[in-house]
């Protein structure tokens, strides 16, 4: 049984920071592409950072530079770092995993992200 789970959510000031966690289990973590997606009331859901296998990063243009996305292969756990916090990140982010051997998205519960002050 796969699960995602994420954490580190919450309420923070515009300029703060905050550092997202999602412990995957039931899946070849190491081989597996991990992303994060965030989606905002009233709007489509939207990549923000992806990671590779081989530890190749790539992110949205809106957080690019202020996001860090990493892995810790031996924790089964990604993680998004995101700095410099604006209302505009406001948005429920969401772990993905995409299993190549049964070409099939999973998905995490999400955690809330608020940027207010």
């Amino acid at each position: 049984q796969v699960q995602l789970v994420e954490s580190g959510g919450g309420l923070v000031q515009p300029g703060g920071s905050l550092r997202l966690s999602c412990a995957a289990s039931g899946i070849a973590f190491s081989l597996t592409t991990m992303r994060w997606y965030r989606q905002a009331p009233g709007k489509e859901r939207e990549l923000v950072a992806t990671i590779t296998t081989r530890d190749s990063t790539n992110y949205a243009e809106s957080v690019k530079g202020r996001a860090t996305i990493s892995r810790d292969n031996a924790q089964n756990t990604v993680y998004l770092q995101m700095n410099s916090l604006k209302p505009e990140d406001t948005a429920v982010y969401y772990c993905n995993a995409f299993v190549l051997s049964q070409v099939r998205d999973y998905w995490g519960q999400g955690t809330q992200v608020t940027v207010s002050s």
